[in-house]
């Protein structure tokens, strides 16, 4: 697997077609939503309307900002998350990239798929509505996951559908559709699906991180947005 994702990532690095996921033109802002964040553990972060203010509010200054980050990240907010601690491996290491932003913004396609499954996944701190799409670029097959977005973007949606690049095809859903978290969207890249259909982990142990953070290369080789551009 450690060369097939090799070729897939030096594929993403060398391809520069990719269109941007959100379009907005507000600055980013990298948040961080580790232990290193004092104000996580002063916060009662199970109240998904506190949650929501103090990240828009707050990290985004009024929604001044994009939120960005997370991609192997070590997050506290998971701890107040009965989904992410249900067996003896606790779940904290997260595997793809968010970028926080207001509910309803679009969410684009940047690149050329299929919808290759989608649910609703209805549980206390999950994805909430989630769409996976496949790619194909230079012959090597991948898939990208977007993750709590609104109801009415599975609306319409049906297994092989053809999505364009840059084509608008789903938007952030409001809690508690999604997933009942401060408005995001969750990306994730995923080299192969293999039985998921509709889900796949976007946040693993740590005795599984090395094995999920090979199976999930880093988002931002198709967001492709500066490490400079993030205000810290």
């Amino acid at each position: 697997m450690e060369r097939i994702m090799q070729v897939l990532a030096e594929k993403l690095t060398a391809y520069s077609g990719f269109a941007k996921v959100i379009a907005s033109s507000k600055p980013y802002r990298r948040l961080d939503f580790s232990s290193g964040n004092a104000d996580l553990s002063r916060l009662d972060l199970t109240e998904t309307a506190v949650f929501a203010e103090y990240v828009s509010g707050v990290m985004l200054e009024n929604n001044r900002y994009l939120g960005i980050g997370g991609y192997a990240e070590d997050r506290i907010i998971y701890r107040t998350r009965k989904h992410f601690q249900q067996n003896t491996q606790p779940r904290s290491i997260h595997l793809g990239t968010d970028i926080w932003t207001t509910a309803g913004e679009p969410v684009h396609a940047p690149l050329s798929g299929q919808v290759h499954s989608f649910a609703f996944n209805n549980h206390y701190g999950d994805y909430g509505p989630t769409i996976i799409l496949a790619h194909e670029l230079q012959g090597a097959r991948f898939y990208t996951l977007y993750g709590h977005l609104s109801l009415e973007s599975l609306h319409g949606l049906y297994e092989g559908k053809e999505i364009s690049t840059g084509e608008c095809f789903a938007s952030i859903g409001f809690y508690p559709e999604n997933g009942d978290w401060p408005p995001h969207l969750h990306f994730q890249v995923i080299e192969n699906m293999g039985e998921w259909k509709g889900d796949y982990p976007g946040v693993s142990s740590w005795q599984d991180r090395d094995y999920y953070l090979a199976a999930c290369p880093d988002p931002n080789l198709i967001l492709c947005i500066p490490e400079n551009t993030y205000l810290r």
